[in-house]
């Protein structure tokens, strides 16, 4: 299985939305759960927190369930064992880099992966309408990304 690890602050609002949008993008893709193991992760998480309301509110209008979701605190043995990391900033490639020395070649920003050089913004605290747009973001970038990793 390509293991692909989805990386933001909190693991509430940004790489959750991302863990759920990917999983859906890999059926559409057809290429089945066998090929890819999805998951997330907060560089300063406090396990077990749940996903932000308005994250939850955004997935559901998009028929995905993220009120089970609890935070995940990324570990160095999450970032060893992943093929693919994908943060949603720069400054959490560079946080990531300085955690587990040696994983350069695997993490990236998402949008730098997808093609475009820019962080995605954080919706916490935001508006349903600011999640919208970050939900939108990802599922751009997320489609582009995946079509890349899986060729």
């Amino acid at each position: 299985k390509k293991k692909v690890l989805f990386v933001c602050t909190g693991n509430t609002c940004r790489s959750p939305m991302a863990e759920m949008l990917a999983k859906r993008t890999i059926k559409k893709m057809g290429t089945g759960d066998t090929e890819f193991e999805i998951s997330s992760a907060g560089i300063m998480a406090f396990p077990g927190d749940p996903a932000a309301d308005n994250a939850i509110k955004v997935l559901g209008s998009m028929n995905l369930d993220l009120s089970k979701h609890k935070a995940t605190a990324l570990t160095p043995e999450q970032v060893n064992d992943a093929d693919l990391i994908l943060t949603m900033t720069a400054s959490h490639l560079e946080y990531i880099n300085k955690m587990v020395p040696g994983c350069e070649e695997k993490i990236f920003t998402l949008a730098g992966y997808a093609g475009e050089d820019r962080d995605i913004t954080d919706p916490f605290g935001g508006s349903e309408e600011t999640y919208h747009k970050c939900a939108m973001e990802l599922e751009k970038l997320i489609g582009q990304a995946l079509k890349k990793f899986a060729s």
